[in-house]
């Protein structure tokens, strides 16, 4: 009988020796602080305990300027072993017990205030977690991300459940009150995003209000899921506004969506409205053809860019009476937007930069999608508010004062640009 044998190559024999990059980078540095961490917190609950009896481990029971304590008294019964996460990596713990015998004569067991019981990482822990989805991580990567410093102990079900603990802070900012906020200007903008309806990918629209402070400090005030951007739909993100406090904004910033503009004339009528100038422009590119893209960009950009409200009339003048006879759709679309196009002309021109576009929500939609983009459908619409919501509260994103805010306190004049053409 002829036996056969199979023998490992010399590659693969190799590879299997080989250790993987970073599995022999040993660094006593981490773990002399992770060895010390486990004596701290171990000394932390001691000294809890010992402050809850009122008497260091094997001290009598009436210790000196003790004896009127809240009635309190009990004993200690050993200690029971629990694993921690923390930023210095997972370790197991010796936690105290005992049991308090209260004033009314009944006894409980001690729980630590510093480690609250089920507690299996620190709050440091979960934020860091957290702020690695935010980054752009999904669940499934954030276990490969973070396995170094947890030691394996972070899957996606962990995450799930760091990112729920979030949904706490969101629903108290979502009822906050806006009666304090110095709100002198609103920039109203959609974005459409994909979630999950009914176990389908289902688009969305997530409506975005983004506040201006007296001292030119931009601020989201609210972002909700309506399904789409119909007048109710604003209606009912304005009528929150105003019933959490806001006050009646100076000057709005708007998309040119028809469903923004009738919710704005049943709540502010009357109230400067600028229409964002780059989405104008981009209706105009879908009423002509692509040869003429370049050529109504130069036209429209010396218009809107033009350096006083005067030679912007002019140039408008000139815009109208060019494309009417060249292509006349492109010029009907621009008188489409009347004089809402050139509401920024009614404040000083160092405001003009930040008043003539929807830009200040506009990032914020290009990096809520560029983090989304490792998850393609998102589990519902909640979620995908506060993550929009949570990108901001975690300091993922900041945002700075608008241009021109020391003149914020000026008001928009009321003599508007010559429209006649």
């Amino acid at each position: 009988m002829t036996s056969i044998t199979t023998k490992p190559g010399s590659s693969q024999l190799e590879a299997a020796t080989t250790c993987r990059l970073f599995d022999n980078w040993f660094d006593p540095i981490e773990t002399e602080v992770r060895a010390r961490a486990r004596g701290f917190i171990e000394e932390l609950l001691r000294s809890e305990l010992d402050e809850a009896l009122a008497r260091p481990r094997y001290g009598r029971s009436q210790m000196a300027g003790n004896e009127g304590r809240s009635g309190i008294t009990g004993h200690r019964h050993g200690s029971r072993t629990r694993s921690l996460t923390g930023t210095f990596g997972p370790i197991e713990i010796a936690v105290p017990r005992a049991r308090l015998t209260t004033s009314e004569g009944k006894t409980t067991e001690w729980k630590s205030h510093a480690l609250r019981a089920y507690q299996r990482r620190t709050l440091a822990a979960d934020a860091l977690i957290a702020s690695t989805f935010l980054a752009g991580t999904n669940t499934r990567r954030v276990r490969r991300v973070l396995a170094a410093l947890f030691g394996g102990t972070v899957g996606k079900d962990t995450v799930s459940r760091t990112w729920r603990k979030v949904k706490s802070d969101w629903d108290g900012w979502n009822t906050r009150s806006l009666a304090g906020e110095p709100i002198v200007r609103l920039i109203l903008d959609g974005t459409v995003v994909r979630v999950r309806l009914d176990r389908k990918a289902t688009s969305i629209s997530l409506l975005v209000v983004l506040g201006v402070r007296a001292d030119g400090q931009k601020v989201l005030l609210a972002i909700k899921s309506m399904g789409g951007e119909s007048a109710e739909a604003w209606r009912a993100v304005l009528d929150d506004l105003i019933a959490r406090g806001l006050r009646r904004p100076e000057f709005l910033i708007v998309d040119g969506a028809p469903g923004l503009d009738k919710a704005i004339a049943s709540v502010w009528d009357g109230v400067p409205v600028q229409r964002c100038t780059v989405h104008k422009h981009r209706n105009l590119f879908a009423h002509a053809p692509e040869r003429l893209h370049e050529e109504i960009t130069a036209d429209y950009n010396d218009m809107i860019y033009a350096a006083t409200p005067e030679e912007i009339a002019i140039r408008r003048k000139a815009f109208i009476r060019k494309w009417r006879l060249k292509h006349r759709a492109v010029a009907d679309s621009l008188e489409e937007a009347g004089d809402r196009l050139f509401t920024f002309t009614r404040l000083p021109p160092s405001q003009w930069r930040s008043v003539r576009t929807t830009n200040a929500i506009e990032r914020l939609h290009e990096e809520f999608k560029r983090r989304i983009k490792t998850q393609t459908v998102l589990p519902s619409a909640d979620t995908a508010a506060m993550l929009f919501w949570a990108l901001l509260a975690s300091g993922q994103i900041n945002m700075r004062k608008v241009d021109g805010w020391q003149t914020l306190a000026t008001k928009p004049s009321d003599q508007p640009i010559d429209l006649a053409a």
